[in-house]
């Protein structure tokens, strides 16, 4: 974030409760699958909050794909140790679904982690299956996903 908005620092991080971190848009992306949440009640998405200057959104809505119409922003509140807050995302203007890469879900993980996500938040989003290196555009076919455990923000805030 630092290197496409250098003028908006971040302001905190906080759980966007009912909403649940998938992907989409494989066709699109070249990297695999593009992060997206969508609404789920009984889910929650850890999220980062910057203070985002006038120019540095422009710039985010390039880099983005907003000007491309690959995504849309939303406005929602965000629950931080503070209070609620109202926020704007980006949201994924594709049909859910098809696998990011692996390095777009370590991406995710590490930035979760410097931010402060619990330990077994990062965990699951490390657990996440994705497409193997120089298969990201390749589909799902013969995937069989991961069975047995649901990842923990899927489970209602306290």
């Amino acid at each position: 974030m630092l290197l496409r908005c250098p003028h908006s620092p971040q302001r905190g991080t906080g759980w966007l409760e009912g909403w649940r971190l998938t992907f989409g848009g494989e066709d699109i992306g070249w990297d695999g699958a593009l992060a997206t949440v969508v609404e789920e009640p009984g889910c929650r998405v850890f999220v980062v909050l910057y203070d985002v200057f006038g120019s540095d959104e422009k710039e985010l809505d390039n880099w983005d794909g907003v000007t491309l119409g690959y995504y849309r922003k939303a406005k929602v509140r965000v629950e931080t140790l503070d209070g609620d807050v109202l926020a704007w995302l980006y949201v994924l203007n594709f049909y859910e679904g098809g696998l990011p890469s692996a390095r777009s879900i370590g991406i995710l993980a590490d930035s979760a982690e410097r931010a402060g996500a619990p330990e077994d938040y990062v965990a699951g989003l490390r657990a996440l299956p994705c497409a193997k290196m120089g298969d990201s555009n390749a589909g799902v076919d013969g995937h069989e996903g991961v069975k047995g455990s649901e990842p923990p923000w899927t489970t209602p805030g306290p």
